[in-house]
């Protein structure tokens, strides 16, 4: 077996941040900044590592044990996703400053579970059999359970945390047991020797129902019915924060999962991965949307937006049902829509943080009246919401519904095109509501619903209600709020751009 450590420096920087955070929370305890600093340093230096040996360097490879059968790769696909990855890790921490402050959640630990976290979706990106996959993605979701229930004293995030590791739990079980009936019947868990289709032809059926079970389980990660329960409570029960880096690097690394599963180890059996997936997107999409609808708190909307995003992102790999093989459209079409799909919903979730702090993003009603108040924050969530509903000025959030489209219409699903079409429009009236509310007549003097940041004299974030005059944003949060929103402008004007890179995953 052969080994190149040079392609596992990124996994191997960020497990040593996470190991550092903790040694630095007991050499300096009690002291955010050090802790907080060094971590940010490992994950810059994870993302750096991936683009110097993944991108810029020759393609790589680790665990080999013959031709086309390694365990990790580094290309560039795999570079591009684990600075993805790291750049939302790091997004989530600067997010943390406020959560921190408060003295709920020892620094440490969280930024060590960040990390870990992290460390698993550096895997994630490189893996290239079954194994490697399913340890990466739990390696990836196992730090979430504590990060959502690690504040002292919230009932509510104990409970989120017991109900995303009880659904967890079970799409895991249904995820190894299609992984078994895959081995069973090609004899290989490398996705090169499941692609190689030396299957006989009793073992076929078998194929078919572990690719289903294996597609259904891995579902789990990106929200997609029926593994979807668990968002909503999850995401309000956890800090603000961690819920951003679980709709986004867990969604994220559930489409890594699911493409290199049903496009690429799945090719003798397209259309049966097809099928499945097509059926998963309009779930997702019809339930999403129509539950969006009646919902009042912001964010279990986003929440319930979120399990409709999930069909959108895998509605092109339905048209594998009609095609003759992959094409590079339906791939580009599905990394394009998550890189748009990350960009503006981090950047909801960072603008949520800005308004209300990292603890609860509230009912929707207390955005009422934001524009007035905090325009420019106002202009930021605006931009965001209006490109998870393909609207201008988000222009990202509509081109990548475009392209969605235009790939399934490429690949002789028009049926499925029209599903997207009808959930687009049934989207736009929860989106609107929320956007309209930011401009409509609201709090007036009191800045209800509007979070003051206060440094006491024991250091701790104090948020309170006490109008626009005393109201300051620390400036890490205001920062990421700045630059996923720049970075939401730059790619809705410049989506080739994306496109192009999300070429590498074909």
């Amino acid at each position: 077996m052969s080994i190149d450590h040079v392609a596992l420096i990124p996994a191997y920087i960020a497990a040593g941040t996470a190991l550092l955070a903790l040694v630095m929370d007991l050499i300096v305890p009690g002291r955010r900044g050090p802790v907080m600093v060094v971590t940010a340093l490992g994950m810059g230096g994870t993302a750096a590592a991936a683009i110097w040996a993944g991108v810029a360097g020759e393609h790589r490879a680790s665990f080999c044990v013959g031709p086309d059968r390694c365990s990790l790769v580094l290309d560039p696909a795999a570079a591009i996703a684990t600075a993805v990855f790291a750049a939302l890790a790091l997004g989530a921490l600067a997010l943390s400053v406020p959560l921190l402050r408060t003295g709920q959640v020892p620094v440490g630990e969280y930024s060590f579970l960040l990390a870990a976290s992290l460390a698993g979706a550096v895997v994630l990106g490189g893996a290239r059999d079954l194994i490697t996959l399913i340890v990466a993605l739990e390696t990836l979701t196992l730090p979430l359970y504590l990060l959502v229930g690690l504040r002292r004293g919230n009932r509510d995030g104990a409970a989120a945390a017991v109900t995303f590791f009880v659904v967890s739990v079970a799409s895991t079980a249904v995820a190894l047991l299609g992984a078994a009936l895959v081995f069973t019947a090609t004899g290989g868990v490398h996705f090169g020797d499941i692609a190689a289709g030396r299957v006989v032809p009793e073992a076929e059926p078998l194929l078919k129902v572990g690719v289903v079970l294996l597609l259904t389980g891995l579902a789990f990660k990106v929200a997609a019915v029926p593994a979807h329960a668990w968002a909503p409570a999850t995401y309000d029960g956890a800090p603000l924060p961690v819920a951003a880096y679980l709709s986004t690097a867990s969604k994220l690394g559930g489409v890594v999962a699911l493409l290199l599963v049903g496009v690429s180890a799945a090719r003798p059996v397209l259309a049966t991965s097809g099928w499945t997936l097509a059926v998963l997107a309009v779930l997702s999409m019809t339930v999403g949307n129509l539950v969006a609808l009646r919902q009042r708190r912001m964010v279990r909307l986003l929440a319930w937006s979120s399990v409709a995003q999930a069909g959108y992102l895998l509605a092109p790999l339905g048209a594998l049902i009609a095609a003759d093989g992959v094409t590079p459209l339906l791939v580009a079409a599905v990394v394009g829509y998550t890189f748009f799909y990350v960009v503006l919903e981090f950047s909801a979730f960072a603008a949520l943080v800005a308004v209300r702090g990292a603890g609860d993003g509230g009912a929707i009603a207390d955005y009422r009246g934001l524009a007035r108040r905090s325009p420019w924050l106002a202009a930021a969530l605006v931009l965001a919401l209006a490109g998870l509903a393909g609207l201008p000025p988000g222009l990202a959030g509509l081109f990548a519904k475009v392209a969605v489209v235009r790939a399934l219409l490429g690949g002789d699903a028009t049926w499925l095109a029209v599903v997207v079409a009808i959930n687009a429009v049934i989207g736009l009236a929860y989106y609107v509501r929320v956007g309209a509310g930011l401009f409509a007549a609201g709090p007036e003097a009191d800045g209800a619903g509007t979070v003051a940041y206060q440094t006491g004299e024991n250091g701790a974030a104090q948020g309170e209600n006490l109008g626009e005059s005393r109201r300051r944003v620390p400036w890490p949060v205001a920062t990421v709020v700045g630059v996923a929103a720049v970075l939401g402008v730059i790619v809705g004007f410049g989506p080739e751009l994306v496109m192009r890179a999300a070429g590498a995953f074909g």
